[in-house]
């Protein structure tokens, strides 16, 4: 007998949460349709700015390692 009102109920449940999710901002990614969220915190320009700088910090890190991982090898394999 309480499955009669459990199940129709946990239905009508599911299906709120769906709409809800349809509609409400979600997370760092695009903006939710209509009057509903703000620009996400990814696509402002000061942290857009921020993941360049730290891309290119990384990038610069990478390169000064395998520079120096070169210059490592070419030692070893030069003759003294």
């Amino acid at each position: 007998m309480l499955d009669r009102l459990y199940l129709p109920l946990l239905g009508l449940a599911a299906i709120a949460a769906i709409g809800l999710a349809m509609v409400f901002p979600q997370g760092l990614g695009d903006r939710s349709p209509g009057p509903f969220g703000h620009t996400p915190l990814q696509q402002t320009p000061a942290m857009k700015a921020a993941m360049e700088r730290e891309t290119e910090t990384s990038e610069r890190h990478i390169r000064e390692k395998r520079d120096a991982v070169r210059n490592l090898q070419t030692q070893a394999l030069t003759p003294q």
